[in-house]
C-alpha cells in the first residue's frame, strides 16, 4: 500500500509541482486502552483548527488568529496568519502543551501555506520558526513558498512527559511581504513505552466481508463491512482500532470515510487526525478467542489523480476500506498518514468484497473478480482475495486489454482515456515480464490475476496494492510496483517505521529485473547529516522529504547491490529467496534481515551495516 515510486521514481518520471495534500484536525481519544498498555493515544493541542476563538493560544496581536479575507483556512473558516505586512515585523503564536509520559511516539503536524512577494530563489529574507520549549524544530522561509497548504510532520517523542510551550514565530525584513498561514495544528501521541506482555502481532488472521453500492459515476460508495479476528497474544484484548486512512484527504468535519452503527463493540473517539477509530470490545478477548465487529461504511472519493481520488471519470479507491491496526511489542501502531510514502502496517487477511455498480463502469480490484448481472443497468463485481494486506479497486469507463504471462499469471491492463493502444500493449508486455522475473527470484506469484490501472496524470508515478497497481506508462515504474507484490505484499513490514524494507528491496528487485547491476552506485553516496540513515522512519523523512527518495530508494538499493558484491551473487540470490520464503505472508524487520544476511556468509557484516547506516 503505497505510492511506491513515490517521490523517488515519480521524481525521475515526472516534473511535478510541490506536494499540496489535504489533512484533518484531530480529536482526542477517550476510552482506556488494554490494561497492559501504558499509553492512551491522544491529541494534545487545544483548538488547533482555530474554530473555537483564540483560547488556549497566546498571540502577539489580535489579528494573528483570524478569518479575514486575503488568506483562507485549510479547514473550517479560521486560521493563523503570521506576518504578511511587508515591513520589519514579528508575529508569535503559542500555547502550553503536556505530552504524556506513557507514550513512545509524539508527532507534531500542521498545515502551512506560504506566499510571498519576494522574488529571490536563494535568500531567506522572511522566516517562520517552530519551537517546543527552547528547541527549534523547523524553520521555513520565503524560499518555501507554495500555491496551497502543505502538511508538515515533526517527531517530538523526546519531549514525552514534559509540559512545554509550542510556539511559532514569524519574522519579516523591511520590504516585500511574506505570509505564513497555519491551520489544523495537532500533536498526536501513541505507542507504549512499556511493551505488552509479549510481542506477538495481533489481532491476527483478519477476515473482512464488504458489501458496497456506488452512485452513477463511482464517486460515492455505501454499504456494510464486517471484520472477524483472533487475539494471538497472551495479553487479553479489550479493544481494537480501525484505520480510516483516507480521512487524511478531508477534514474531521467532512470525512471521506464514515463509520456508523458499529456492532460487536462500542465506538470510541476518533484520533490521529480522524484516521484511527477505537472500538472497545464487550468483554476482553483471551488468547485464541475470536470476535467480529461490523459497521455501516460510507466512502466519498475526492477529486484528484491520486491513490484515493478521481481523475475525471476514473476513480482510484485505495486505502478506503477500514482495516485493523496492529498491536505488537511496541503497543498499538497508530502512526499518522504520510503522503510522502506509506504508513500502512497491516497483517495478511482474507477479503470478500461485493461491489454493486453501473454496468458502464469497469471495476478492477484486488483478488480474483467475477461479474454477475445486478438490477437494471448494474453489475455486481465480487472480488475475493486471500492473505493480502489491503484491498483496493478502481471504477470508471476504462479500456481493458488482457494477457497471460509465460508462467501463467493473468494480467489485465486498464487504461484511462488518453492512453494509446500501443502504450497499453507495452504496459501489458512489461507486466508479463516483470511478474515472472520477480516470481523467479522470490517465489511464485500467489494472488491469481494482476490488474494495472494506467494514467499518466499520476503525480506520484505509481502505487502498489495486492494484485492491483496504479501506474504511469513507464517500464521502470510498473516493474517497481509489481515488485511490491513481494516486498510489502507477500513479505510485509511496518511501512511507517521501516520504509526501506519495501522501497529499497523493491528498487533493488527492479534493477535485477531490468538487468541493471548497480555497478559502483554506492560510490556516489553523500550523507546530508549524521542523523541520516537508510533505516530512518517516515517521521524523519517527512521532515527531510527532499532526501527521502535519494536515501531510501537510491542508497537503499545500492546498499543491497553492495551486499551482493560482498557476499557473492549466488549467496545473495539464495538469501533473498530463502528470506521471502521464511517470511511469506509474515512481517520482516531490519534485525531479522541482518541476521539472515549474516547467516548467509562467513564474512563479518558488522562494519558493512555501520558503513551503510543500516540500524536495527
Amino acid at each position: 500500500m503505497r505510492k511506491t515510486p513515490h517521490r523517488s521514481i515519480a521524481a525521475r518520471l515526472l516534473t511535478v509541482a510541490a506536494l499540496a495534500a489535504v489533512a484533518l484536525p484531530a480529536l482526542p481519544a477517550s476510552a482506556a486502552p488494554d490494561a497492559a498498555a501504558a499509553c492512551t493515544p491522544a491529541q494534545v493541542v487545544g483548538n488547533g483548527g482555530f474554530e473555537s476563538g483564540t483560547s488556549p493560544w497566546t498571540q502577539s496581536s489580535t489579528s494573528v488568529i483570524t478569518s479575514r479575507s486575503g488568506q483562507s483556512a485549510h479547514g473550517g473558516t479560521s486560521f493563523a496568519w503570521l506576518d504578511g505586512v511587508g515591513s520589519t515585523h514579528t508575529d508569535t503564536l503559542s500555547q502550553s502543551v503536556t505530552i504524556p509520559s506513557g507514550c513512545s511516539k509524539a508527532t507534531l503536524s500542521f498545515w502551512l501555506h506560504i506566499d510571498t512577494a519576494e522574488t529571490t530563489s536563494s535568500t531567506a529574507y522572511d522566516k517562520l520558526t517552530a519551537k517546543i520549549g527552547s528547541t527549534t524544530l523547523a524553520t521555513y522561509s520565503n524560499l518555501n513558498k507554495a500555491t496551497g497548504y502543505v502538511q508538515k510532520s515533526i517527531d517530538v517523542s523526546s519531549f514525552a512527559g514534559q509540559t512545554v510551550s509550542l510556539a511559532f514565530t514569524g519574522t519579516e525584513d523591511s520590504s516585500l511581504q511574506t505570509s505564513f498561514v497555519l491551520d489544523d495544528i495537532a500533536l498526536d501521541t501513541s505507542g507504549d513505552t512499556t511493551p505488552p506482555a509479549d510481542s506477538t502481532r495481533t489481532p491476527a488472521a483478519p477476515s473482512y466481508t464488504v458489501n458496497l453500492s456506488s452512485n452513477t459515476d463511482g464517486t460515492v460508495w455505501t454499504g456494510h463491512e464486517s471484520a472477524t479476528f483472533t487475539n494471538a497474544s497472551s495479553t487479553a484484548l479489550s479493544e481494537v482500532y480501525l484505520r480510516l486512512w483516507d480521512n487524511y484527504h478531508g477534514t474531521c468535519s467532512a470525512m471521506p470515510i464514515t463509520v456508523t452503527n458499529v456492532s460487536g463493540g462500542t465506538a470510541g473517539a476518533l484520533s490521529v487526525a480522524c484516521t484511527a477509530l477505537q472500538i472497545s470490545l464487550p468483554t476482553p478477548l483471551a488468547q485464541g478467542q475470536s470476535a467480529t465487529i461490523g459497521f455501516d461504511l460510507g466512502i466519498t472519493v475526492p477529486s484528484g489523480a491520486d491513490r484515493f481520488g478521481h481523475d475525471g471519470a476514473f476513480n482510484n479507491i485505495g486505502n478506503a476500506l477500514p482495516v485493523l491496526a496492529v498491536k505488537d511489542g511496541s503497543g498499538w501502531h497508530l502512526d499518522p498518514y504520510t503522503n510522502n510514502g506509506e504508513s500502512f502496517y497491516s497483517l495478511a487477511a482474507d477479503f470478500k468484497v461485493t461491489l454493486d455498480h453501473p454496468s458502464g463502469l469497469l471495476v478492477p480490484a484486488t483478488g480474483t473478480s467475477v461479474d454477475t448481472p445486478g438490477t437494471s443497468g448494474r453489475t455486481v463485481t465480487t472480488a475475493t482475495a486471500s492473505k493480502v494486506r489491503d484491498f483496493a479497486w478502481a471504477a470508471g469507463p476504462f479500456s481493458k486489454i488482457s494477457g497471460t504471462s509465460t508462467a501463467g499469471t493473468a494480467i489485465n491492463i486498464y487504461s484511462v482515456s488518453g492512453i494509446s493502444s500501443s502504450d497499453a500493449q507495452s504496459m501489458l508486455s512489461t507486466a508479463k515480464t516483470a511478474v515472472d522475473a520477480h516470481a523467479g527470484r522470490f517465489g511464485a506469484y500467489p494472488y491469481g490475476e494482476l490488474d494495472a490501472v494506467i494514467d499518466n496524470n499520476y503525480w506520484f508515478g505509481g502505487m502498489e496494492y495486492p494484485g492491483f497497481v496504479l501506474d504511469l506508462v513507464s517500464t521502470t515504474a510498473l516493474t517497481h510496483e509489481i515488485g511490491h507484490q513481494w516486498w510489502y505484499g507477500i513479505v510485509g513490514d511496518d511501512e511507517y517505521n521501516s520504509p526501506w524494507l519495501d522501497e529499497a528491496f523493491t528498487d533493488y528487485s527492479t534493477d535485477l529485473a531490468l538487468g541493471k547491476t548497480g555497478t559502483s552506485c554506492w560510490n556516489s553516496v553523500s550523507w546530508a547529516s549524521s542523523a541520516e540513515k537508510i533505516t530512518n522512519s517516515m517521521a524523519y523523512w517527512d521532515t527531510h522529504s527532499s532526501r527521502y527518495s535519494t536515501v531510501v530508494y537510491g542508497y537503499g538499493k545500492c546498499a543491497l547491490h553492495d551486499l551482493r558484491r560482498l557476499i557473492g551473487d549466488t549467496a545473495m540470490t539464495k538469501l533473498l529467496k530463502d528470506y521471502a520464503s521464511s517470511h511469506w505472508y509474515g512481517v520482516s524487520t531490519t534485525a531479522e534481515f541482518k541476521a539472515a544476511a549474516q547467516a548467509a556468509t562467513t564474512t563479518d557484516l558488522t562494519s558493512f551495516w555501520s558503513t551503510h547506516r543500516i540500524d536495527g
